[in-house]
């Protein structure tokens, strides 16, 4: 028996048919036009959906770690009182997308959850490979520490949020702080995390389906980690997937598509973290495929998933 798509999902997506149809396979290293062709569709998709007119959006531009100037932005629900925030990273596979991108995404979170998110407008591979997405990401936790009291945060409620390859670096930044003992993280919330770049193998019963495929997750870790890409010389801070101490990192709430390739090993990182005694929530969701709820928030499946979504964002 082969999977089978949502029918919810299959039907929703019918309306963006013009604006996916006409792509064709790009060749692996094509990191150009896999960001023209990213960028475009996730725009397009994302101006069918409202924007949020309950929140406030504030620039900062700080300093990474290497001295260069980073933008962070802060979005606030009106009227919301003090508490916790969440450190939102975006998707994009390590090499496209922006905070300016997302911003209807996190403010619908914020807008839902009441709870403050500052996005983090991390450099991109191959012109920025690792370590510098993920020291941004460092260097932009640590800022929203230092200045949490400012923003009426409290610095021991902050939790780490990101989708796709902001769900890899997410996980990642768990490790990096546990590693340098701070900042302290409440809990880590994995959108159909980018954890492992030994995943460059097709699977014959999602090809037909996938929206993010093998050949991209190739072209992005070649970026990202340059010939180390698919070798045992890979620090966990760079692919989670090669973490083999979970102890001590926070709880976490993981949650993939039954029809992306990130499932196998967003599976396998859930029962990592379990077995090194680390609380996590894991939801893998049948019938649907990579950043599904994008294209259809509207469907049972991704009100679901969205409930349970701000459940976890509320509750540290």
């Amino acid at each position: 028996m082969t999977f089978s798509v949502d029918r919810d999902f299959t039907q929703a997506l019918d309306r963006f048919s013009a604006l996916l149809e006409p792509i064709e396979p790009i060749a692996v290293g094509d990191v150009a036009t896999r960001r023209e062709i990213g960028e475009r569709v996730l725009r397009e998709v994302l101006r069918t959906q409202p924007m949020p007119s309950d929140v406030l959006i504030e620039d900062f531009l700080v300093k990474a770690a290497d001295g260069s100037s980073m933008l962070l932005r802060w979005y606030c629900k009106e009227g919301s009182t003090p508490g916790s925030a969440v450190l939102y990273l975006h998707g994009g596979g390590l090499i496209f997308n922006d905070v300016g991108i997302y911003d209807q995404t996190v403010a619908n979170y914020v807008s839902k959850s009441g709870i403050p998110f500052l996005s983090v407008d991390y450099r991109k591979a191959p012109e920025h490979p690792f370590p510098t997405p993920i020291e941004d990401c460092y260097s932009a936790l640590s800022w929203l520490h230092k200045n949490a009291k400012q923003l009426n945060v409290d610095p021991s409620r902050l939790a780490v949020m990101g989708d796709s390859a902001g769900g890899g670096l997410s996980a990642a930044l768990t490790i990096l702080t546990r590693e340098r003992k701070g900042p302290s993280l409440a809990r880590q919330i994995l959108i159909y995390p980018m954890l492992d770049d030994r995943n460059i193998i097709e699977d014959p019963n999602l090809a037909p389906l996938v929206l993010w495929t093998n050949d991209d997750n190739l072209t992005a870790w070649r970026a990202y980690l340059g010939d180390a890409a698919g070798t045992n010389n890979v620090s966990p801070v760079a692919a989670p997937a090669h973490l083999k101490n979970a102890e001590g990192l926070p709880p976490a709430y993981i949650e993939v598509g039954e029809l992306d390739i990130f499932r196998n090993e967003d599976i396998q990182y859930a029962r990592l973290l379990t077995n090194d005694g680390v609380s996590t929530e894991f939801h893998l969701r049948p019938g649907v495929i990579h950043a599904w709820e994008v294209f259809a928030p509207e469907i049972p499946i991704s009100v679901r998933a969205m409930n349970d979504r701000i459940r976890v964002i509320q509750s540290f």
